[in-house]
Formats: C-alpha cells, sequence, structure tokens
C-alpha cells in the first residue's frame, strides 16, 4: 500500500501534495457546514450542550473580541483536546469490531504509549497508523464507516477531554466566534469531536471516495504538520477570516506552521520541542497535565501495562461474543 501510494504520488512534491491536502480538507469542512443529515441519512446527533457553569480558562490568556466575524480558533486534536490520540481509540473501536488481529492491536498499543510517554509522534508510528487504516477501509461505503465513527467516538469523547482546553474552546464559543478542529485524524471522526464539543466543523485528513466507495487513497496526504497550515489558510480564504485576529492551539513541533500563521499561538501540554519553540517567541504555554512530562517518564510501566490491560480485556470480551 505504501509503495503503491508513493508511485502514485512521486509527480508531487511535497508542498503540494501538502496544498491538496489543505484544500481537500477545507472543501470538506465548509461541505460540513451544510450537511444535513449524519451517516445514511439519519438525524444528526445534537451537540454537546453548554454547561451552565462553564470551567473558567487560565488567567492570562487572549480575550476574544465579542462578535468579530474575521476573527476564529483552531485546535489541535491529539494531546491538545483529547488525552492520546484519536486513530488509538479508532483502532481499539474497530478491532472489537473484528476489522484486523491482535497483533495490529498491540502494535497500536506501542505506538500510543510512545506517544503518551514522549508528547510527540513518531513518524514511523503515523506512516504505519495510516497504511492500515487506508488498506482497511478500501471498498468501504462511507456511510458504513461513519456509523461505526459515531459508535466508537461518542462514549470516548466524554471521559478523553482535557477540561482546561474545553475551557478555551468554550472562550472563543462565548465571544461567537467560529471555533474548528484540525487533525490528522480522519474526517469522519474529526466531524464528530468538533460536533460533541459544539464546534463550529472539523478539518481532517481526506480519504479518496468513488461513488460513496473509499479507494484506500488519501487526497494530497495525511493533515499533518505544513498540510495543516495549507487548511486553515484554505478555510481561512473561505470564510474571510484575518488570521492575524486568529487564535490556534496545539502540544506538538509538528504544527509550529499553524501556530505561526495566527497572530495568538497557543501551546498545549507542549512537546519538549514546541515548548522550547514557544518559550524562545514569547508564546503562551498552557499545560493541563497532571503530574507533568517527568513523572510521566517516571511511570512507563505503569502506562503500559495500562493500555496493555485495555487491549487484553478487549481481547476477552472479544472470545466471549464469539462463543457466546
Amino acid at each position: 500500500m505504501a509503495a503503491l501510494r508513493r508511485l502514485q504520488q512521486a509527480g508531487r512534491t511535497s508542498t503540494e501534495r501538502s496544498a491538496l491536502a489543505g484544500e481537500a480538507a477545507a472543501d470538506a469542512a465548509t461541505a460540513d457546514l451544510n450537511r444535513p443529515a449524519g451517516p445514511a441519512g439519519e438525524e444528526r446527533p445534537a451537540p454537546e450542550p453548554k454547561r451552565p457553569k462553564p470551567p473558567k480558562a487560565p488567567a492570562e490568556d487572549h480575550t476574544p473580541t465579542p462578535g468579530d466575524p474575521q476573527a476564529a480558533a483552531f485546535f489541535d486534536c491529539d494531546n491538545t483536546i483529547l488525552r492520546g490520540a484519536a486513530i488509538f481509540y479508532l483502532g481499539l473501536g474497530l478491532y472489537r469490531r473484528r476489522f484486523f488481529t491482535r497483533r495490529d492491536v498491540a502494535r497500536f498499543a506501542w505506538q500510543q504509549t510512545w506517544f503518551r510517554l514522549h508528547g510527540t509522534e513518531d513518524p514511523t508510528h503515523i506512516s504505519d497508523a495510516q497504511d492500515t487504516a487506508l488498506a482497511l477501509v478500501a471498498g468501504m461505503r462511507t456511510a458504513d464507516l461513519e456509523q461505526i465513527c459515531e459508535e466508537i467516538f461518542e462514549p470516548v469523547i466524554a471521559e478523553k477531554i482535557w477540561p482546561g482546553t474545553r475551557a478555551l474552546v468554550q472562550l472563543h464559543q462565548n465571544a461567537g466566534q467560529q471555533v474548528w478542529l484540525v487533525t490528522a485524524a480522519p474526517q469522519e471522526v474529526a466531524r464528530i469531536i468538533a460536533r460533541r464539543l459544539g464546534m463550529t466543523g472539523a478539518l481532517g485528513t481526506v480519504a479518496e471516495t468513488v461513488d460513496g466507495v473509499y479507494t484506500g487513497r488519501l487526497v494530497g496526504g495525511l493533515l499533518h504538520g505544513p498540510a495543516k497550515a495549507a487548511a486553515v489558510g484554505a478555510l481561512a480564504r473561505r470564510e474571510g477570516l484575518d488570521l492575524a485576529r486568529c487564535a490556534a492551539f496545539s502540544d506538538s513541533a509538528n504544527d509550529i506552521p499553524m501556530l505561526t500563521l495566527v497572530g495568538h499561538p497557543y501551546v498545549v501540554n507542549p512537546d519538549t520541542a514546541l515548548l522550547r519553540h514557544a518559550r524562545a517567541n514569547g508564546w503562551r504555554v498552557r499545560d493541563f497535565r497532571t503530574g507533568r512530562k517527568a513523572a510521566r517518564i517516571g511511570l512507563p510501566a505503569a502506562v503500559a501495562l495500562g493500555v496493555l490491560a485495555g487491549v487484553a480485556a478487549a481481547a476477552v470480551a472479544s472470545r466471549r461474543r464469539q462463543y457466546s
């Protein structure tokens, strides 16, 4: 799969692929704004109701200008809004539906453990997850995958959101601004998370489809690094946004291109490289992790055992279903 995709995109530079992925994400995001129904034409679930007393955002944050139609906020997903990686939760959910093997889950568990301990993505892990996901969905109907994503993420979202980041989302929502999720996760996953948080919409990785069926290829590539910046820029042009009046939030140095685009960059639960860059450039830093990074690295065995215990529990439940 990876070799085939490299051949198909050999004629494009990485910059061209990033631009194509960004344009595709912006097209999908704006199309979703007018999307009347959920998977298979069902009634779309209502957004998460606004809390009567939302948590207070940290002091000294940028205060959004109320009612500014040219201002918006852009939030990364993994480890910024969601604890851990969305692709891991998708993978575990697909495993429970017997889409792949225990060996695949063990590999995903190791990748999730790496992410939780190091606070940054490994490019090899990202490529591996992408290849596996594309192979799984090739030939699948888009409506079927959307329904599965709904089932997987509805229970996950409530438990895995960082309350501090949720407060920052609420801050911009209260100001009447557009609030967008920007993630390398599939668009089908991204729109669910955004909708449940009451966000305007989501920019995610777009998989190619023909007649409502996945081909097993991406449009441009993964929405990662420079591709996120391309997507934000493309959406800003479509929505008439002034990026100098916008804010962006991320945990990863991979998102420096996106953070540099806006007038109000924030780093949330940052990895080491992003923290260093933020301090050098005077960017605001917010860390909502308990125990901070030193404590998390001091307990790698506990984290690994916790992840593997969850995988083992899923395997036991699957065997019980087989013999029931």
